[in-house]
């Protein structure tokens, strides 16, 4: 072997770096920590070196458990310039968790077909007396099982309400166009679109509409105390959140059935 002398000293070959024992060693290693140790070995190496990866192995996919959007009537259906003012941009909370529903406590007698007037006159009461900014439901559904977007903001999202004093954030209100106390038939057209939208609108969390959830209160005149952490049923009546017979004692009883339908729109056994 040739040795090359330089300044009155002599430089023997540089010693081949242990690649056997470096790559042994990474065996050790956690995976991500290898990965990164076996990219900083190459880098120090001053070479180009195409380092071949494992591709992680995939976890299964969650169930899915979201339900197809029913049809829901646009407001322009029933919001026309006899009654419409003008208001400030909509509010939106994150997600919708949580479903109040309510009656309107107004005649069960209309036909189907004056729908629109009927939700024009609760826009005009609840604007107009109560001097709010819009509709305080976020849909209504009429006994023909036809439901109507009520809350301006877009259906798709997690509009904040004004429904459910306490427990508007990130919940929607349903209400059934009607007064449905003890005694009073529901249509079943009625309930089954209301398990629908319910089962569309919690899909949209991944909610199951049988189980509960936390609410916190941000009004005392609530059942419950100013900031108070509340545990409610993802699908519940006005009544479990404020002091008052809505939904009305008829609807109430069904509710059950009503978190059975929306669970089986889901998917869910």
């Amino acid at each position: 072997m040739r040795v090359v002398r330089s300044a009155g000293r002599a430089r023997g070959p540089r010693p081949e770096r242990p690649r056997r024992a470096v790559v042994a060693l990474l065996c050790c290693l956690p995976g991500v920590a290898a990965v990164g140790a076996l990219l900083l070995y190459v880098s120090g190496s001053g070479r180009t070196t195409s380092v071949s990866v494992p591709a992680a192995v995939p976890r299964p996919a969650a169930p899915a458990h979201d339900a197809p959007r029913p049809r829901i009537v646009p407001r322009s259906a029933w919001l026309d310039a006899t009654v419409r003012h003008a208001q400030p941009p909509p509010r939106y909370d994150d997600k919708v968790v949580a479903v109040f529903v309510h009656h309107t406590d107004s005649p069960n007698g209309y036909a189907c077909a004056d729908t629109p007037s009927v939700i024009r006159r609760l826009y005009a009461g609840q604007t107009g007396a109560r001097a709010w900014d819009d509709i305080g439901y976020n849909f209504l559904v009429d006994r023909c099982g036809t439901i109507y977007e009520g809350r301006a903001g877009g259906v798709d999202r997690a509009v904040t309400g004004a429904h459910a004093q306490g427990f508007n954030h990130r919940t929607a209100g349903i209400a059934a166009i009607g007064t449905f106390t003890a005694g009073t038939p529901v249509p079943r057209a009625m309930t089954d679109a209301i398990a629908a939208l319910t089962a569309w609108k919690l899909g949209l969390a991944g909610v199951d509409p049988r189980g509960s959830v936390s609410l916190v209160s941000s009004n005392g005149q609530s059942r419950y105390a100013s900031g108070a952490t509340v545990l409610l049923p993802a699908l519940a009546g006005h009544r479990d959140g404020f002091r008052t017979n809505c939904p009305g004692a008829a609807l109430t009883v069904l509710l059950s059935a009503i978190r059975e339908a929306a669970a089986h729109l889901q998917g869910r056994t």
